[in-house]
């Protein structure tokens, strides 16, 4: 019997279902990346109109031209670009680490079947990281939100806090900006791609811990930057996104351009009029929001993400160069591997780059030629909100956070920030960093089980009847189709999930 198309009455249960996404709150990631083939930059989707033409596989369906990937995540093509995408991660202990490495099998997965195609056609094809999301499910409801306290008002007061903590952990020289979009029911992080792994992971953890505390809080109302002790730096104004609604915090909106200076110099004032340097300022935000952080990532993550903003491990802003590993992603950065350049950092003298003296100059003259379109600033008024109800509550120990970084016999303590090595410089920060994500007790999420479940082949019994998947409709809803008559159940993931022992 041919299946029965039963469009209308799926889009009628989606509909019907929107009032619970999912009944936990989730993140999720992904990647984009321009395509190099035979050495020349082409548009893949006029290339290879959708991705099966370069997969030997056959994969579950998703909606337009994406396609769910044995690994749980999806590949689709978007505005000249591939892009890799996670499923969703229910948030618990360790969530970001799973998250980072569902997105690095994804890129695992596409880089291996575009090797296949490349070698079974006669070409070579390179991935060049582009930009990378974060996402964090905003799941307030309408009734404990008000003028203050929305998802727009949480992206503006975000746009504030979040650049300098992610440009030390997770961009690069020739980065240009971090942005931050209201998405409706989540909050999206827009920066570059992070090649090395564990810095990714580090980034992850930042952004995830930082975006779920401030969520907490009873207003997001800017006024709240004069009254925590939250340095940002003064007079920088977030723009309008260049892409959906949001704001951008560009190289252009500093006083110079902070990836391109020393992030050591205590040469940036505060709304504070104290004067520090862009990594005093990312440790402060982070060590701020360290229980949230801690809540969310994993201990190796901890300490890599303080190790950096401590300056005991470097940064990509460290390096006098963007990494060589952006150029091909796959190939020079893998899941389980640190980038070279943090591999041999501290093991010559540093020197600067032709090249990026270059693009220093070439961002300075359009930063001279750039129309400024910006919103007007906003002041910050007196603090409204009740201050102690936004404090981070105290550590119950101070050995509860007492932790090491690679080299064991030092101990940190993120109490005080001031590390077992008290040494200043670059010394510091040499030969430290050779030691990838260590991920063999890192468990799978519940969320991703479900995923894997979909992909994997297999066959669903509710009652009598046996059910074989046949397709996506975003991340919260699977199709599938009755193997008797053909007629399809919609089933959300949350519905598979207590599921999990009925598959056949």
């Amino acid at each position: 019997m041919p299946p029965i198309d039963r469009k209308g009455e799926l889009d009628s249960e989606i509909r019907r279902s929107r009032r619970n996404w999912l009944e936990m709150p989730a993140i999720g990631m992904e990647s984009e990346f321009n395509v190099w083939l035979d050495e020349v930059e082409i548009n893949p989707e006029p290339y290879w109109k959708h991705p099966g033409a370069f997969i030997d596989r056959p994969l579950l369906k998703r909606e337009k031209s994406s396609l769910q990937l044995p690994t749980g995540g999806a590949v689709y093509f978007d505005r000249g670009v591939i892009e890799v995408v996670t499923p969703v991660i229910e948030l618990a202990p360790s969530a970001t680490a799973r998250m980072v490495r569902n997105l690095w099998e994804q890129i695992g997965f596409v880089r291996e079947q575009l090797t296949k195609w490349g070698e079974q056609n006669g070409h070579t094809v390179r991935l060049k990281a582009y930009s990378t999301h974060y996402n964090v499910s905003y799941e307030i409801p309408k009734s404990r939100q008000h003028a203050r306290r929305n998802v727009k008002a949480l992206a503006l007061l975000l746009a504030y806090l979040l650049p300098v903590p992610v440009m030390i952990t997770g961009a690069n020289r020739r980065s240009t900006g971090v942005g931050v979009r209201p998405r409706g029911n989540r909050i999206e992080i827009t920066v570059d791609f992070t090649p090395d792994p564990g810095l990714m992971i580090a980034t992850a953890a930042l952004v995830v811990g930082i975006v779920r505390e401030v969520m907490s809080w009873p207003s997001y109302d800017l006024s709240l930057l004069e009254s925590l002790p939250l340095p940002v730096i003064a007079g920088v104004i977030p723009g309008k996104h260049t892409t959906r609604k949001g704001w951008l915090t560009k190289d252009f909106h500093y006083p110079q351009s902070p990836y391109t200076s020393d992030i050591d110099a205590p040469i940036w004032t505060t709304q504070f009029g104290e004067k520090k340097s862009l990594r005093q300022i990312a440790k402060e935000v982070a060590f701020y929001f360290r229980l949230s952080i801690r809540k969310y990532s994993d201990p190796f993550s901890l300490r890599l993400l303080f190790a950096i903003l401590e300056g005991r491990a470097p940064s990509l802003l460290d390096l006098d160069e963007r990494p060589k590993a952006y150029e091909d992603v796959g190939n020079l950065c893998r899941w389980g591997e640190v980038i070279e350049e943090l591999r041999e950092f501290g093991s010559h003298e540093r020197r600067t780059e032709p090249a990026i003296e270059q693009y220093v100059i070439e961002r300075h003259h359009a930063r001279e030629q750039h129309e400024s379109n910006e919103p007007q600033p906003i002041a910050l008024k007196a603090a409204k909100p009740r201050i102690d109800d936004l404090r981070p509550r105290p550590l119950q120990t101070r050995a509860a956070i007492t932790t090491y970084y690679i080299e064991r016999r030092r101990p940190v303590s993120l109490l005080n920030g001031n590390g077992g090595d008290r040494r200043r410089g670059r010394d510091r920060r040499r030969n430290h960093y050779a030691i990838p994500f260590p991920d063999r007790r890192l468990t799978r999420s519940a969320y991703e089980q479900v995923f894997l479940k979909l992909v994997s082949g297999g066959h669903l019994r509710l009652g009598d009847e046996v059910y074989t998947p046949v397709g996506m409709k975003g991340w919260y809803h699977a199709i599938f189709r009755r193997d008797s008559d053909g007629a399809e159940k919609l089933l959300t993931i949350d519905q598979l999930l207590r599921k999990m022992n009925d598959w056949i």
